[in-house]
């Protein structure tokens, strides 16, 4: 009987679909049904080449997040299946023409990834900063604000995917509302910008709305003043996506809370996404109804904590490359230190350095950052406090706290002791006797022979000398 010409090449095929069918559902049933469909579902296979398996997902978040949490476990699966294949390599991308298809609740259920999300994802950066065309609620959107250019770190990951998931499927159970809290300056208002505009991108018929609670108030008093309180109520309930930053502000607003109350009502019970953010939890903003916290808090509520040194790092370096001006690495490492409030101080920093080499033709060096950032560099001086470095000592060198101010003598205790009283004149502006006070009430000599013997110590033993440095490092950072 004559071959059928590609029949070897429809079974391969075939074959390749049902081995790529029952490795999703093994990580189904490992992983259970909500981890699966928040990080996996949207994988499509691309193919094999050579003993490489190719697997897609539309965004760098998502191949980031499944390379590192379950690259071993696919890979492993995989040679299962097909025992010549001995990588998998998970890439970004929307699903080729020829790729075996995706199991058919994935593609039942995110036609836009396969519709290419990933550029949906992306606004372009020549956008313009504008509202909403479609009406008059939303403020403008910074189109700098999107998730390209938003860096991820330990301390905003799960704000940041919980936004993500948000954009790629608005009013998912279980994210709506999404609460996002977290300090001034740490993304909260990026990453609701990006939201924006991913959805924007994606859906343009969705009308987004982001606003301040500040304008929700004041747009709540003007209605009141005009007695067109209905035309308020229809106008804002019929967005499909409404966002509100600075929540904290309608704290002490009764009759604005109470308006904000019933639209957010009716906005969830009419299946419309909200995404709110805040300078605290909900069960933290004391001043809210009781009736508004529990409703803020029954959806997905994601903290961003303060930045990291890595975090930090990692911003200063996005920004200079997008600014294509080259920041020497001791300069990174240097504002990463010392500038640790908030994003957009380090951001205005490394601006203000740029805007300077620019200006005066000269390059950017670490003592130029000393020079022209001065007072900003001032204002972030970290104030350690003497009984804070006690503290630190006392945990370092394993003794008991009271140590510190005792009269006990023995080198165990004494030695940990001076290293303190080091520290304190070194990281505080107290003077000796202040600091002998705080030491058992010492005379200042002893501090200053305890300075001096530290400082001996340190010349003449290396280890020693990394010992203290690690410490003030540690009260420094």
């Amino acid at each position: 009987m004559e071959k059928q010409p590609g029949s070897d090449t429809a079974r391969s095929a075939a074959s390749l679909q049902e081995s790529w069918a029952r490795i999703r559902g093994r990580l189904r049933d490992e992983v259970g049904e909500v981890e699966y469909r928040t990080w996996l579902r949207q994988m499509t296979l691309v193919g094999i080449e050579d003993d490489e398996v190719v697997v897609n997902l539309p965004t760098r978040f998502l191949r980031d997040w499944v390379r590192s949490h379950y690259g071993d476990r696919l890979r492993a699966l995989w040679q299962q299946e097909v025992a010549a294949v001995r990588s998998v390599d998970v890439r970004v991308g929307p699903q080729p023409r020829s790729a075996v298809p995706p199991d058919q609740d994935a593609a039942a259920s995110a036609p836009a990834v396969r519709a290419g999300l990933a550029e949906a994802l992306a606004p372009s950066p020549s956008r313009t900063v504008a509202a909403d065309p479609r009406g008059e609620w939303s403020a403008p959107l910074d189109p700098r604000f999107t998730f390209d250019t938003f860096v991820v770190g330990k301390p905003n990951e799960f704000a940041y995917a919980c936004a993500r998931r948000v954009a790629e499927k608005p009013a998912s159970p279980g994210f709506n509302p999404l609460f996002l809290y977290g300090g001034v300056g740490l993304g909260k208002t990026h990453l609701m910008h990006a939201v924006a505009w991913a959805i924007r991108g994606g859906e343009p018929a969705r009308n987004v709305a982001y606003m301040s609670a500040e304008k929700f108030m004041y747009r709540f008093i003007s209605a009141l003043r005009s007695q067109s309180t209905m035309e308020f109520k229809e106008s804002l309930r019929s967005v499909d996506v409404l966002m509100v930053d600075d929540l904290q502000f309608l704290i002490g607003k009764d009759n604005t809370q109470e308006e904000f109350f019933h639209t957010f009502n009716a906005l969830i019970d009419a299946g419309k996404q909200i995404i709110i953010s805040a300078d605290k939890s909900p069960s933290d903003l004391n001043g809210l109804e009781d009736r508004l916290r529990t409703r803020l808090g029954c959806g997905m509520v994601a903290d961003i904590h303060a930045t990291t040194y890595e975090l930090r790092l990692s911003i200063l370096q996005a920004k200079a490359t997008a600014a294509a001006v080259p920041v020497p690495k001791n300069v990174h490492e240097f504002l990463a230190h010392k500038i640790t409030s908030n994003v957009r101080e380090l951001e205005g920093a490394l601006n203000r350095l740029i805007a300077h080499a620019n200006l005066f033709g000269r390059a950017i060096t670490l003592e130029s950052a000393q020079d022209v950032l001065h007072d900003l560099l001032r204002a972030h001086d970290r104030r350690v406090t003497i009984e804070e470095i006690q503290r630190k000592v006392a945990e370092h060198y394993n003794i008991r706290l009271t140590d510190m101010s005792s009269a006990r003598r023995a080198r165990n205790v004494a030695r940990p002791r001076q290293v303190a009283m080091y520290l304190a004149k070194q990281l505080t502006s107290r003077s000796l006797p202040e600091i002998g006070r705080r030491f058992g009430n010492r005379d200042h000599t002893t501090v200053m022979h305890a300075v001096s013997r530290i400082s001996e110590l340190m010349q003449a033993d290396s280890a020693f000398a990394e010992d203290v440095e690690l410490l003030r490092r540690m009260l420094e950072t």
